[in-house]
């Protein structure tokens, strides 16, 4: 009879450590869970503040600015305007 004791406290022993185990081990994923539903979040909240940042620098007006200031372009007038016809091109060995 005590042998028999001796295997079921062995038994409940055991099944006590792997139900510490498996609590342990869900709440570490739990905890991993967690944590990469808030990195997504934040990734998710950075990808929303970059497109709004991409879309404010290319507005028609701000690339103007920058066409201006920075690269020194002008709008096209008919003065400055050269045409290309397909007679020149051919007599300069240009494929039409």
């Amino acid at each position: 009879m005590t042998r028999l004791n001796l295997v079921l406290l062995v038994a409940v022993v055991l099944s006590a450590l792997a139900l510490v185990h498996s609590h342990y081990e869900s709440r570490r994923m739990f905890m991993a869970l967690e944590s990469a539903r808030k990195e997504t979040k934040r990734l998710e909240l950075e990808q929303d503040r970059l497109q709004i940042e991409r879309r404010a620098q290319a507005t028609p007006l701000r690339v103007e600015q920058i066409a201006r200031q920075q690269l020194q372009m002008r709008d096209a007038t008919p003065a400055i305007t050269q045409y290309v016809t397909a007679a020149s091109a051919a007599h300069k060995g240009v494929a039409p």
